[in-house]
């Protein structure tokens, strides 16, 4: 989704008029008046920034594509993205949403206010993108300066403007209730399969949240890569295309409101190496209390660390004594066993191949 985003700096000069009346934009504080447009947009130049970029359940109703809209919204996806000063890395935390904590309470944004307690990350997000920014903020400790978010029919839209990506898949994948059949090996997707492949989760090893995340992290590879593809980029049927899906599914906060705040964030985006932007699950153990749900574990407070810090984020613990001398933008890996806790480092390069 980052790289899909960048592409938009390219293509500036087509139908620019529609990309500020597409987007949709809320609050990320309570005061802010969006109407204004006043907040700072996020600078082309240096400065290190993070970014909360959400997927949402929501979808048009009626439609029935990616099953019944039943009234409330949930992050289906949650990505903490840190840009570091002089564009040199891009680290993006993916969030299970079954993660649980103490939610704090949310003022109204126009969706009602959240009263907060004990519950899971994705909750908030009924509430507003702003209080999902402050449920994360609780976690994590990170400062966040912007959020997007897009929803499934968006995100759908998306891969099928970029021609559809290419994924390879180790063994047959079918489940009714993520409404996909995948057969076995090398094969292109569009939006639909794609978004699917993302959320499918019943039929995925033990069929939780955290076993789907390596499938996200193959699919968000395979955008970077098919967008940035020059069969794309000298498309200008394409482009257009991709640029229209963008801003008619962006929700954005008042900072990336309009057309020069956007293109601010896709020349930084641009200047990131793909094997400097790396795809990192957040380390989590079981929930206490509820084996069904996970909590973050102590080696997660690395990586919000090194987020905030502005450093290259690398788990520590009992992981391999080269650890210490990961490239920038690689995350070294952990099993965990000081602990004896599971901790899930899943993580990947947008230059990885997708299939290889």
């Amino acid at each position: 989704m980052l790289a899909v985003i960048a592409a938009v700096v390219l293509t500036l000069t087509i139908g620019l008029w529609k990309l500020n009346s597409n987007l949709t934009v809320v609050q990320l504080q309570p005061d802010e008046d969006v109407g204004t447009g006043s907040a700072a947009g996020l600078s082309v130049g240096t400065d290190a920034a993070n970014i909360l970029v959400l997927g949402s359940d929501g979808r048009d109703a009626g439609d029935g594509r990616f099953g019944e809209d039943d009234g409330t919204r949930r992050s289906d996806s949650m990505m903490l993205v840190h840009i570091a000063e002089g564009n040199e890395r891009i680290d993006a935390v993916q969030i299970p949403r079954d993660t649980v904590l103490d939610l704090p309470s949310c003022v109204d944004r126009g969706y009602g206010a959240f009263a907060g307690g004990r519950g899971m990350i994705n909750a908030p997000f009924n509430y507003g993108e702003g209080c999902s920014v402050e449920a994360v903020e609780a976690l994590t400790g990170v400062d966040i300066d912007h959020v997007i978010s897009m929803n499934f029919d968006g995100f759908s839209s998306v891969v099928d403007a970029v021609g559809g990506i290419e994924v390879c898949l180790d063994e047959p994948i079918s489940d009714g209730h993520a409404l996909i059949d995948l057969p076995e090996g090398k094969q292109t997707l569009d939006g639909e399969e794609a978004l699917s492949l993302a959320r499918v989760r019943y039929v995925i090893g033990d069929g939780s949240d955290i076993s789907r995340l390596e499938n996200q992290q193959m699919v968000m590879s395979a955008i970077v890569q098919r967008a940035t593809d020059s069969e794309v980029l000298s498309s200008p049927t394409r482009v257009y295309s991709l640029v229209d899906a963008l801003t008619s599914s962006l929700t954005v906060d008042a900072g990336l409101s309009s057309v020069t705040k956007l293109a601010g964030l896709a020349l930084r985006l641009q200047e990131v190496p793909d094997e400097h932007i790396t795809f990192l699950t957040m380390p989590w153990q079981p929930a206490t209390g509820d084996p069904n749900r996970v909590e973050a574990s102590p080696e997660a407070d690395a990586v919000w660390h090194a987020l905030e810090a502005d450093e290259p984020v690398v788990l520590t613990g009992d992981a391999d004594p080269a650890a210490e001398e990961a490239a920038p933008g690689e995350a070294a890996a952990d099993d965990g066993s000081d602990s004896g806790a599971p901790v899930d480092t899943t993580g990947r390069s947008a230059a990885d191949p997708v299939c290889g």
